[in-house]
């Protein structure tokens, strides 16, 4: 998984997979969905970031721990 956050363009992508895009949807207004052939996800972009988001350029990563 990468996180990219563009200061230019305000926008936040993850990405979760180094499929390639075969279709893009938006699913609610700013946020695009790119799926690949099979429909799987691909990655997700949010179109002005820093509205939507308190800290768009710091970046937290938190694994759950797994149970017992």
């Amino acid at each position: 998984m990468k996180v990219i956050y563009d200061r230019k363009t305000d926008t936040l992508t993850i990405i979760f997979s180094d499929a390639s895009v075969a279709e893009s949807d938006e699913g609610k207004p700013g946020v695009i969905l790119d799926y690949d052939a099979l429909g799987n996800l691909v990655s997700l972009e949010l179109l002005d970031a820093s509205r939507h988001v308190t800290l768009p350029s710091r970046i937290e990563f938190e694994v759950s721990p797994t149970p017992a």
